[in-house]
């Protein structure tokens, strides 16, 4: 298979203390790959140099076969970062206008696109609502949206759901594996164990390191485990 994203050996450091120490990874074209552990593990840290956002102190990212950063792939994915990048003071209608402009879509595109991904996140009623004026859920929802308006082959969602009521978690999680059905890969980070499990392959991090790399099925085969939690704790007991 074709790996979409390579990891090669990345370590990356804030002042003198290493976030991210050493890790391998690819993930491959049509996958939800899962990036599990707690807040500060690492995650966050991983994602941004997969967006080309940081620059890894060691080793070598590569999108699409194209060493990162590289303005080239921006097109190629969308990417949705913990903290909500909207404009407050625009409707919803009016921010993804922008964002499908910066892609380039035509005016008939980004009408079609944003009917498309508001229905997805089910916010259609609220397209011409300011968003100063929404929830925090309603942000969220609004901010996946506008990762995937360009509809890109590669989304990387660091926390998509936070905030987001169990329902409409489902129902997002449904829309991604119908993505990923059409050859879309996807990168989530989670800190939720039930979401882990809806995962094609997981890789857990603790302390900036991978504890452990498989699917959640073979993850818990190998330790004669019931659940992803089960599988966390025993590695991390392992490499504490």
């Amino acid at each position: 298979m074709e790996a979409v994203v390579q990891l090669h050996q990345i370590s990356h450091r804030f002042d003198k203390k290493w976030i991210i120490k050493d890790i391998n990874l690819n993930i491959q074209r049509g996958e939800i790959f899962g990036l599990l552990g707690p807040s500060g593990s690492g995650k966050t840290t991983l994602v941004k140099m997969m967006t080309g956002i940081l620059s890894p102190v060691k080793g070598e990212v590569f999108v699409f076969g194209e060493k990162m950063p590289s303005l080239n792939q921006m097109k190629r994915y969308g990417f949705m970062a913990q903290s909500d990048a909207l404009y407050q003071e625009l409707t919803a209608r009016e921010n993804l206008d922008f964002f499908g402009s910066i892609y380039r879509l035509n005016k008939a595109q980004r009408k079609q696109r944003i009917a498309e991904v508001m229905e997805m996140v089910d916010l259609t009623e609220h397209l011409d609502q300011v968003v100063e004026n929404y929830s925090g859920g309603m942000k969220r929802r609004l901010s996946l949206a506008a990762a995937l308006i360009h509809q890109p082959d590669l989304i990387i969602l660091d926390e998509p759901t936070v905030g987001i009521d169990p329902v409409l978690r489902q129902s997002i999680w449904d829309e991604l594996h119908q993505l990923k059905d059409k050859g879309v890969t996807i990168i989530v980070t989670t800190h939720v164990m039930d979401e882990a499990e809806k995962c094609d392959r997981l890789a857990m991090i603790r302390d900036g390191e991978v504890i452990a790399s498989n699917t959640p099925s073979q993850l818990k085969e190998e330790i004669q485990a019931t659940t992803i939690e089960e599988v966390f704790l025993h590695y991390g007991r392992s490499n504490s």
